[in-house]
């Protein structure tokens, strides 16, 4: 279980993060809602070690989280655009976990069969589209066999009619065994996802909680969540 626990986060004398405190089990899905500027991207970004905390506690099953437990898919992907498909995935491997490079070349082949690039292998992320560039980003960070997955805005950069397909993704991670967080604003996203939605506003703090099964069921019971979710419909 990944716990977090009265995590605070400034910059300057801007608190963008104040005592966050949440807990997701292997196999679910914690859905961070609110609009921009509230510290989501924040959050995962301090749990995959690119920001540090100034108070707070991070657990994995109750031991302190470490880097290489955390992989994370970025708004923009963040591909290594001079790098082949193949490359992406097995540059890290080399690097940074120390495998041989035929060892790595035969993980990202199987990653990339698994999410249907195989045939992208030798070429650049340019040559890609948005969705395919999202799976070789999840891919890549599949590759180092962290337990927590973040995905920060997964639908912003793609096509709306992706975003079915960005849900079931999501949806089969968590089915995997990953502790999967989710930051975004994306109401679409959010009604096709199994979840626990944490709705965070301004000064970084998680203003209310649910999850989606009884949001749906009774979405009078949790008003803040309602109102952002009326606010943001289309």
């Amino acid at each position: 279980m990944l716990e977090i626990k009265k995590l605070t986060k400034c910059f300057g004398s801007q608190k963008i993060l104040n005592e966050i405190t949440l807990a997701v089990k292997p196999g679910e899905i914690a859905f961070l809602l609110g609009p921009s500027g509230v510290g989501k991207s924040t959050l995962l970004r301090v749990l995959n070690n690119l920001e540090t905390i100034d108070e707070g506690t991070l657990l994995l099953d109750g031991a302190p989280l470490k880097p290489h437990d955390v992989g994370m898919v970025f708004q923009q992907f963040n591909l290594f655009d001079h790098m082949t498909v193949e490359t992406n995935i097995t540059f890290s491997l080399i690097k940074a976990a120390g495998k041989t490079p035929q060892e790595a070349q035969l993980i990202a082949h199987d990653l990339l069969t698994r999410y249907g690039l195989s045939d992208k292998a030798l070429l650049y992320p340019s040559h890609l589209s948005g969705g395919q560039k999202q799976r070789l980003a999840i891919a890549r960070s599949l590759a180092m066999k962290p337990r927590v997955i973040c995905l920060d805005e997964p639908t912003s950069a793609l096509d709306p009619m992706l975003t079915n397909y960005v849900a079931q993704t999501i949806q089969d991670l968590a089915k995997d065994g990953y502790v999967v967080l989710v930051a975004s604003h994306d109401i679409g996203l959010l009604n096709k996802l199994g979840c626990t939605i944490y709705l965070m506003k301004t000064k970084g703090e998680i203003a209310q909680i649910a999850k989606s099964s009884d949001f749906e069921k009774n979405p009078a019971n949790y008003p803040l969540i309602k109102k952002f979710i009326e606010g943001h419909q289309e």
